[in-house]
């Protein structure tokens, strides 16, 4: 079969690789950052295996407490002989729960327990003034993926609610209900769910998370309801007075008496217990564990559930994850790499700013604030200069002392969410990350103006010193420029050089970016995909953020000296490389920013005029775009 770049440049490139690729059974997906991630995953799990092997082989004290873990989670035999056990008398306070006043008594002991709740609580920095942090008040998540898919004519919904019934049920009678009381249970949770759903936002909605800075006073908050003692609560998980809290979403908190007043709380109380119970089902038997993964499973097209060594693993690299990180990225990401990057990251930063300097539709206003923004953007890459504080705090009580690895689970969530609300008080440390090193991926953070590349994204396909500059500019030169560009999106946008919510635009040109913005909303707006379309509106801000990254590290490419524009434009596809289920791609259409990998490389290669000329496309080819239509933005 021939192959041309002109008629699907997506499949000129990976084509002959979807033809043999094969998704692993046990996840939705297989690609260019899904097959890296499963390198690293198998990297890391034989590492873990050789320091519980060889104790003194581990590098230091933080890692010892991960093998720690990792040895009690290991332990299949004395799990599957507890079962259920543990998470019965977990929840086994919620039978006490007769009245609101009774669940005040116990409200503190169970967000430090991680219970479900009809309300989350946060601290994060405030979105006004970053150097300090703010409680956030939103409401709690639905059962199904997104508020649309409760809509009448959502063919899917009856399935997918079945699917988590049947499951549900038959946790509830592992937890020693008869079939009935677990029936029971479930539908109550089921019906109280539903009454959530009119007052709670859209993936769509969500996208915009300006949005979500809503300040109101203690009082207002506390008047929301006179069922749920907020007010006691925030301060006594902080500690101290608080006049303000941020509510993200007002509608759900102004409503929040349709769903607790005292005729509610034997649903709410069923609703707590399924969905805590759910929460936990990963640190208990095998078959428990295997069976509290189905829906979510189901939600993805995924065939198998994991091996319990890989789930073992996995939860211990959640707990310890910048620890191992850092080991991860001290170990195989080298100096040299990290000057290159480094430089790559200068480069783009440059392309940048002449860009900005030279924009035709920018006022002078507004292009000296944006590189004022651009000027300020912190860069971090590898892995951080240090691991967060907590994790002096991190204890486990290992198995050669009598630990039981739920108790340590249950001990491990009470230091966190202690550790993450006495936050509140403190400074916001600018320099702590928001993922680990070993995590494939990269980030802008909008309240930090920075910028951060892990050590475990900066390798083939996305970045190799054996590449051409052109390829490694099509890879990991795009990521970074993308990830600048988060900063001149439609989110990024609104807030200033030093992360706080800000309004720096004149009116024009605000008026000039969003007509831009709504050219990209459009561009990708009803196109067809697995079944379904895509929402130009949620995708928006990474459509955009592709785009300028895309752009600017094809100028970049060009200023070295070996460029290869062929090599650039083919490696940008070949990151994108997916395979996955029909069920997870149809998924992901509803509640995810990003746009199909697929289109990801094809639409933005089609905005940029180099390509034209790389691959010979003409008017007549599926592949071209009328150079009026061409969405241009920085």
């Amino acid at each position: 079969m021939t192959r041309r770049a002109q008629d699907d440049f997506y499949d000129y490139v990976n084509g002959e690789w979807l033809e043999t690729a094969k998704i692993p059974e046990d996840k939705p997906s297989t690609g260019g950052f899904q097959d890296l991630v499963t390198s690293i995953e198998t990297q890391l799990m034989t590492q873990f295996e050789t320091w519980a092997a060889q104790p003194e082989s581990i590098p230091n004290t933080y890692l010892k407490t991960a093998i720690d873990y990792y040895e009690l989670a290991m332990d299949q035999d004395r799990r599957n002989v507890l079962a259920a056990k543990p998470l019965a008398e977990h929840l086994s306070i919620l039978k006490t729960i007769d009245s609101f006043e009774a669940l005040n008594d116990v409200l503190y002991e169970l967000s430090l327990k991680n219970f479900a709740l009809p309300f989350d609580l946060d601290v994060m920095a405030d979105m006004k003034n970053t150097q300090q942090h703010a409680l956030y008040l939103s409401p709690a998540s639905l059962i199904l993926p997104d508020k649309t898919y409760y809509a009448e004519e959502n063919e899917q919904t009856t399935a997918m609610l079945q699917e988590f019934f049947d499951m549900s049920v038959t946790l509830m009678q592992e937890l020693g209900h008869t079939r009935a009381q677990s029936e029971a249970l479930v539908e109550q949770a089921m019906a109280y769910d539903k009454a959530l759903v009119d007052y709670v936002k859209s993936a769509e909605e969500r996208a915009d998370y300006s949005l979500m800075y809503n300040p109101r006073s203690m009082d207002q908050v506390a008047a929301y309801t006179d069922r749920f003692d907020l007010k006691t609560l925030i301060e006594k998980l902080v500690a101290e007075t608080v006049e303000t809290v941020i509510v993200t979403e007002p509608t759900y908190f102004e409503h929040f008496s349709a769903f607790t007043e005292t005729d509610h709380l034997p649903l709410l109380r069923s609703w707590m217990y399924v969905m805590t119970a759910l929460r936990y089902t990963e640190y208990l038997s095998n078959d428990i564990r295997v069976l509290g993964g189905r829906y979510q499973r189901f939600l993805s097209g995924i065939k198998e559930a994991k091996t319990f060594e890989k789930a073992a693993y996995q939860t211990a690299f959640s707990q310890f994850s910048a620890a191992v990180g850092e080991y991860y990225a001290k170990t195989y990401f080298g100096p040299e790499a990290k000057a290159d990057v480094e430089h790559m990251v200068a480069t783009m930063i440059d392309v940048y700013k002449k860009r900005l300097e030279q924009n035709n539709w920018l006022s002078d206003d507004t292009r000296t604030l944006a590189i004022k923004k651009l000027d300020h953007i912190g860069v971090h890459v590898g892995y951080p200069e240090k691991l967060p504080k907590i994790y002096d705090s991190l204890h486990v009580t290992a198995k050669a002392d009598g630990g039981e690895f739920f108790e340590n689970v249950l001990a491990l969530a009470r230091i966190r969410t202690l550790a993450h609300f006495e936050k509140y008080s403190e400074p916001v440390d600018r320099t702590e990350w928001g993922m680990s090193a070993a995590t494939v991926n990269a980030y802008y953070s909008g309240l930090m103006n920075i910028i951060v590349f892990p050590a475990a994204i900066l390798q083939a396909p996305f970045y190799s010193l054996s590449q051409s500059s052109s390829a490694n500019y099509g890879g990991i030169g795009a990521v970074i420029a993308h990830e600048i560009s988060h900063a001149f999106d439609n989110n990024g946008a609104k807030f200033d050089e030093n992360g706080n919510l800000s309004n720096w635009w004149t009116t024009e040109d605000l008026a000039q970016f969003k007509a831009l913005a709504n050219q990209m909303i459009a561009e990708f707006d009803g196109l067809d995909f697995a079944e379904g379309k895509v929402n130009g509106t949620l995708t928006v801000s990474e459509n955009i953020a592709d785009a300028g990254g895309l752009s600017c590290a094809l100028e970049a490419a060009k200023r070295e000296s070996d460029v290869d524009l062929e090599d650039f434009f083919v490696n940008w596809a070949k990151i994108w490389r997916t395979k996955a289920t029909l069920a997870y791609q149809q998924l992901l259409l509803k509640v995810d920013v990003h746009g199909p990998a697929k289109l990801r490389a094809n639409i933005q290669v089609q905005n940029l005029d180099d390509f034209y000329d790389v691959f010979d496309v003409q008017p007549t080819d599926p592949m071209y775009r009328a150079p009026e239509e061409r969405v241009h933005i920085w």
